[in-house]
């Protein structure tokens, strides 16, 4: 298996912190956010490399940056050729630039370099591991209302997706997909059909809306924090949380 961590966005939304540092190169309780997600990644014993996709603009920094992290595991960092939030891939076409740039015949976990977590990847892993089919992490939000900036999740008692809608304005339940996946080797190359297709290519969850209904996805509910730190004020309750509870990271 190899591990895909998404850093090709350009954080627009969290400017001006994010002029001249990728996002996923934030600090949260003492090193990048980015370290913290390599740091589960390297725990599993299926993925034999990781991968970092991110742009142009970042290139320096992330290559920088590889010269000071501690990995088991081959690190390879992968370069969109985009310098600005209007020419940015978008992370379903970012994917599947990997998978075609690498040749990728292998399974596949993808998480998001902007999201942290506290559940256990091993787990995770071990899930996919008994069902080879579609994973994606689910996570109880509590409030409906802030379910609607997620993809909203309904799953039956084999936690099989059912249902599936993209940030709706009116959602039928508070458990919301995460950035964190696994596929198997088999459905990657539906990522060359959805792009190929004109679909959006910006959010995973609209790719798992269209998947949903090819295939069964399994959802993995988990226990513990996560946070989607897509705004400033977003990444300051996850750095403020960190900073009490460091052990849980």
């Amino acid at each position: 298996m190899k591990a895909l961590i998404l850093a090709g966005g350009y954080a627009t939304r969290l400017m001006p912190v994010t002029k001249h540092i990728p996002k996923p190169l934030l600090p949260v309780n003492g090193k990048p956010i980015i370290n913290h997600i390599i740091e589960e990644v390297d725990k599993l014993d299926s993925v034999d490399e990781i991968i970092i996709s991110t742009n142009k603009k970042f290139e320096n920094h992330f290559n920088f940056w590889k010269r000071g992290i501690s990995t088991s595991k081959p690190l390879d960092i992968v370069v969109e050729p985009t310098l600005s939030e209007g020419e940015k891939f978008g992370s379903i076409k970012a994917i599947d630039y990997i998978i075609k740039r690498k040749k990728l015949n292998d399974d596949l976990m993808i998480i998001a370099g902007d999201n942290l977590f506290t559940f256990d990847l091993r787990e995770f892993e071990k899930s996919f591991k008994k069902n080879r089919a579609p994973h994606v992490a689910l996570y109880d939000i509590k409030k409906k209302e802030l379910a609607k900036r997620f993809g909203v999740m309904k799953i039956d008692e084999n936690n099989v997706v059912v249902e599936f809608e993209e940030k709706p304005s009116e959602p039928k339940s508070t458990l919301v997909s995460t950035a964190c996946y696994i596929f198997p080797k088999e459905v990657l190359p539906l990522f060359d059909e959805y792009v190929s297709n004109g679909f959006n290519k910006d959010s995973p969850g609209f790719f798992l809306q269209w998947l949903y209904k090819k295939t069964n996805i399994i959802g993995y509910p988990f226990e513990g924090k996560w946070f989607d730190i897509g705004t400033l004020d977003a990444y300051d309750e996850c750095v403020e949380y960190f900073s009490k509870y460091p052990i849980s990271l």
